[in-house]
């Protein structure tokens, strides 16, 4: 299962693009990749047609390309690094009941946990 969600800020720690951060817009659950913004841009020939309007589409367009998720990891923006992820179990009352919850947290090198 993966931790890094749709909008999380993750770096890449492997692979061609080594260091470099970005937001995460899409996750392929099927395939374990993840889509992130601005990183492994690669060129896709699309053919050529016309829209109901009569414009022109296609021609040369440069994509995302996906990225194992094994090779990003969540960045921690307040911390300013890398982080590993985990959960918590918290107790939350609502409408007199208790419920348990999961929730995300970052794990740490000495620091305190936070929320994501």
């Amino acid at each position: 299962m993966a931790n890094i969600k749709k909008g999380d800020m993750v770096v890449v720690i492997a692979g061609k693009g080594k260091g470099e951060k970005g937001r995460v817009l899409e996750v392929l659950k099927d395939s374990d990749r993840v889509i992130v913004e601005g990183i492994r841009r690669v060129t896709k020939h699309v053919k050529p047609g016309q829209t109901a309007r009569g414009v022109r589409t296609g021609g040369i367009e440069t994509i995302e390309a996906p990225i194992h998720i094994s090779n990003v990891q969540y960045y921690d923006e307040k911390a300013k690094r890398a982080k590993r992820l985990g959960s918590r179990l918290e107790e939350v009352q609502r409408d007199g009941r208790t419920r348990v919850t999961r929730v995300r947290v970052t794990r740490g090198h000495g620091d305190e946990e936070r929320d994501v």
